[in-house]
């Protein structure tokens, strides 16, 4: 397990705020609680930034056919809907969104070459809300396979992020499973995939980015 190189300014001000809470509690050691409760919340936001900060290790056999998880979550929309940025036709929807708890690593759900690559300011509704795929602060990404089929992925912040980082930029070779963004916080990461796919999860299942195979082309 290792740590994103992503949450190391996160860590240097969780550090300092831990300085501060033992700074202010340290005067109080004659009442073991207060130093009790100072220790409880220290550990607290330590373990907090090192979980959803941290890197799992995770190793992936490419599939050409496969369209893998690019992300950690919970599969959220399943539909078909009309995609406006891009393709301008019916696509299907796929939508995992991040918790907290997740790990906020993005990734390629497909190799390829990436045609598309835009950031998008925006709201910072709740990243289950209907209307933040078009709404919220997010970044597209079209990644088009040498089967001559594209996969449009979306970035979406949620309430509590902040900062969207994507890495993939227009003429890159995208390969399956690497890295090629970070969400911080809430989040949610929309796909949208050709209609004709074969879809292999379901609502409310849990995926694993890298590994889960959400659809397979046909």
């Amino acid at each position: 397990m290792k740590f994103h190189k992503e949450g190391y300014p996160s860590l240097l001000i969780t550090i300092g705020v831990i300085a501060i809470i033992n700074l202010l509690t340290h005067p109080f050691g004659q009442y073991p609680i207060v130093l009790w409760l100072g220790y409880l919340l220290s550990a607290f936001l330590l373990i907090t930034i090192l979980q959803f900060f941290r890197n799992p290790s995770r190793s992936i056999v490419i599939n050409d056919n496969h369209i893998i998880a690019p992300a950690d979550g919970k599969v959220v929309v399943i539909e078909e809907t009309t995609e406006t940025e891009y393709f301008k036709d019916k696509r299907l929807q796929i939508s995992i969104f991040m918790s907290p708890i997740n790990v906020h690593i993005n990734r390629y759900p497909i190799s390829g070459i990436v045609k598309y690559s835009k950031y998008h300011p925006g709201l910072f509704l709740v990243a289950w809300h209907p209307k933040s795929s078009t709404e919220n602060e997010r970044t597209t990404i079209v990644v088009e396979h040498k089967n001559g089929k594209s996969v449009l992925f979306r970035q979406i912040a949620g309430a509590m992020a902040r900062r969207i980082v994507n890495n993939a930029k227009e003429g890159d070779n995208a390969v399956q499973g690497d890295e090629f963004g970070f969400i911080k916080f809430g989040s949610r990461v929309d796909l949208l995939l050709p209609t004709n796919v074969k879809v292999k999860v379901n609502l409310e299942q849990k995926v694993i980015g890298r590994q889960t195979v959400i659809a397979t082309f046909e």
